[in-house]
């Protein structure tokens, strides 16, 4: 039976923050939910096209999932479980933001199938919260987990962010150690990207944003390693750490580039040699359901060559690289007979490194992976 990764989508946020880029918004609650109902429908009618597989993994993610009511997070869980095969041992994971959980609702999360919760904490310090556009402070956080821990979560995640205008590298030690001093399964790091159409882009380019250098955000990012390392939490991808045992298996199904299902506005699938994406605005997507009309705004179907591309792109993120024989049973060919001269110009570079079971980034390729793939690419 093949085994896939379920996403769903939640686009509502009490506050949009202004480095987001995500299809997520504010100020639309009246749309609530008509949309809950749509979602239902859609993971009902991708239960029957999909047929015979075994969910491994479901991720409720945003925007901000648990603006909803619990009871209503509950009923979504309920819905899958209804129309799809969920393996017992499936990872479902909800993100959260601190300030929008409380104890009694996660104990019925907990209850009915939640087992694992990825909490945005971003930063420790309050000045760089509120720049942000975060809705919370550094106590939710502390809160926040401790309710998890109570509620019986033994699987959390903190999301932390570097490279913030401003930003010191003082700051982010502190960060990182507040983060590790609440004894998480995973830390994922992530530096900041200023992305076009957020208000952050705007302010970017009016001269109100303070970015660190790129020597300076490459030292965050190095010292994350070393300190979350020094903690004993594995770094297992490029911007994810976890205690042994805890990595993100969702978020492995996409490094290795297996199949997916999306299920919500502006969400993207990756299913049977094709990659499509919903129409992001929530709205279009609430019609086009009621409608029963295929909420499909963008497709294409991957050809070999770029399924082998996309499969080292995405690979060379994980710390343990490609493994050469998963590689030549997807693809009937040798990865370093594929690419044997593009290979050894990057080992001469100091960028890969091989072994008799797989092709990985060095730690200098790492911070150049760009220019490593570009290289695939030619």
């Amino acid at each position: 039976m093949l085994k896939i990764g379920l996403y769903i989508h939640f686009p509502f946020c009490v506050r949009k923050c202004r480095y987001c880029d995500f299809a997520s918004y504010d100020n639309i609650q009246y749309l609530m939910p008509k949309y809950l109902e749509a979602l239902k429908s859609d993971i009902k009618r991708w239960g029957a096209l999909t047929g015979e597989v075994s969910v491994q993994t479901i991720f409720m993610g945003g925007g901000t999932p648990t603006f909803y009511k619990y009871r209503q997070l509950i009923d979504v869980l309920e819905t899958c479980q209804k129309y799809w095969n969920i393996d017992g041992k499936a990872e479902i994971t909800l993100e959260a933001n601190p300030g929008t959980l409380d104890f009694e609702g996660l104990k019925n999360l907990r209850h009915t199938g939640f087992n694992r919760i990825s909490i945005g904490m971003q930063a420790w310090q309050q000045h760089h919260l509120r720049y942000l556009g975060r809705i919370h402070s550094s106590k939710d956080v502390v809160e926040s987990v401790k309710w998890c821990r109570e509620a019986g979560f033994d699987n959390i995640n903190l999301d932390v962010m570097f490279g913030l205008s401003n930003q010191t590298i003082k700051e982010w030690n502190e960060t990182l150690e507040k983060a590790v001093d609440l004894d998480v399964e995973h830390i994922s790091t992530y530096s900041l990207k200023v992305e076009e159409g957020t208000p952050f882009y705007t302010m970017l380019n009016q001269g109100q944003l303070n970015l660190p250098s790129e020597d300076t955000e490459r030292q965050m990012y190095h010292l994350a390693i070393e300190y979350l390392k020094s903690q004993g939490y594995i770094h297992y991808e490029i911007s994810n750490f976890s205690k042994p045992g805890k990595q993100c298996r969702h978020n492995l199904i996409y490094w290795h580039n297996n199949e997916y299902i999306g299920v919500g506005s502006g969400a993207h699938s990756y299913w049977n040699g094709k990659r499509f994406a919903n129409v992001s605005d929530p709205k279009d997507y609430i019609e086009k359901i009621q409608k029963n009309e295929n909420p499909v705004q963008f497709i294409e179907t991957v050809n070999r060559e770029d399924e082998m591309f996309e499969t080292i792109m995405l690979g060379l993120r994980l710390t343990e690289g490609i493994d050469k024989n998963e590689f030549f049973m997807r693809f009937g060919k040798k990865i370093e007979v594929l690419y044997k001269d593009v290979i050894s110009k990057l080992k001469y570079e100091g960028l890969l490194i091989e072994d008799e079971k797989a092709i990985k980034l060095t730690e200098r390729g790492m911070d150049v992976q760009n220019l490593v793939l570009l290289s695939f690419m030619e």
